[in-house]
């Protein structure tokens, strides 16, 4: 396996069985759910999980959180509008905040609900060469691309709502990106020292669009929110991600298609609410990039 997924062998001495929690493996399968002589990770007590032939593994166990993962047609959504750049400041801003608070030494990059790898990839490549990266996401459409997403990055199926499948203090830096935040699993995994980063959309994200198109609003106690669930971080910085993009229909359209309105609004409905609107369309993007970091 090293050869073929070098990613995901560095990977591997953090995993840790869904099933028992014992520490995990890789090797030749025939004995996991798909079995047929698959290459796996597997446990000593025979828990196999098979590699998938796009190079990422899913270790999901026990009941689902209250998560689900995105279809094809969101993760392909998603791959389009984040490739024409238009959320690369976003980008830079985490991989920044990232590069600042990673404390080196041993431990991941781990990306909670990171998709298809993005914010994963430009945070890799202002890490040390050493860092790898792991992408935890459910979506198998989405652990697709970010097995591909970077060099060092590794795709991981799990819940982050539930108990991940990593030891303890296995991350230097833990990345949450417009994602579910499990503060207690967060403090688990991270290292003594470790630092985590934090984008939230602001009260201004993307308020036109919502307002034309009659989307999901902004919760106005986020910050608040947060700022219980972490209360035993401390802050590391901050930085304020606003700027306005010109979009016209295709772009519109995967930007309300890549995110979680996508389950509420129809393609038909959305196209048709979407071709009433004027070409080029402008849209406040307003994002909360967060530092904090947990104590030695």
């Amino acid at each position: 396996m090293p050869e073929r997924y070098p990613a995901l062998a560095a990977l591997a001495p953090y995993l840790r069985c869904p099933v028992c929690s014992g520490r995990v493996r890789p090797g030749p399968g025939g004995s996991g759910p798909g079995g047929h002589g698959a290459e796996q990770v597997s446990c000593e007590r025979g828990h196999g999980f098979d590699i998938a032939r796009q190079g990422y593994v899913s270790l999901v166990g026990g009941r689902g959180g209250p998560g689900t993962g995105d279809s094809a047609e969101m993760v392909m959504a998603r791959t389009r509008f984040l490739g024409g750049g238009h959320y690369q400041p976003v980008a830079a801003a985490v991989a920044g905040l990232a590069a600042r608070l990673d404390p080196g030494g041993p431990g991941l990059a781990l990306d909670l609900a990171g998709g298809t790898g993005y914010y994963l990839a430009a945070v890799l490549d202002a890490l040390a060469p050493d860092r790898t990266g792991a992408c935890v996401d459910l979506s198998a459409p989405a652990l697709r691309r970010a097995a591909r997403a970077h060099p060092r990055a590794a795709a991981l199926g799990a819940d982050a709502w539930r108990p991940l499948p990593l030891a303890d203090g296995s991350a230097a830096v833990v990345l949450s990106v417009f994602g579910p935040r499990n503060a207690a699993e967060i403090r688990r995994v991270l290292v003594p020292g470790g630092g985590l980063v934090i984008a939230a959309p602001g009260p201004g994200h993307l308020a036109e669009l919502r307002a034309a198109l009659g989307l999901i609003g902004i919760d106005a106690r986020k910050g608040e929110r947060l700022a219980g669930a972490f209360g035993g971080f401390a802050p590391a910085g901050e930085a304020v991600v606003r700027y306005e993009l010109r979009l016209g229909p295709a772009d519109l359209t995967d930007l309300v298609a890549m995110g979680p309105n996508a389950r509420h609004v129809g393609p038909a409905d959305l196209a048709a609410r979407v071709a009433a609107l004027p070409a080029p369309f402008a849209v406040t993007v307003d994002v909360t990039v967060r530092g904090l970091s947990i104590s030695q």
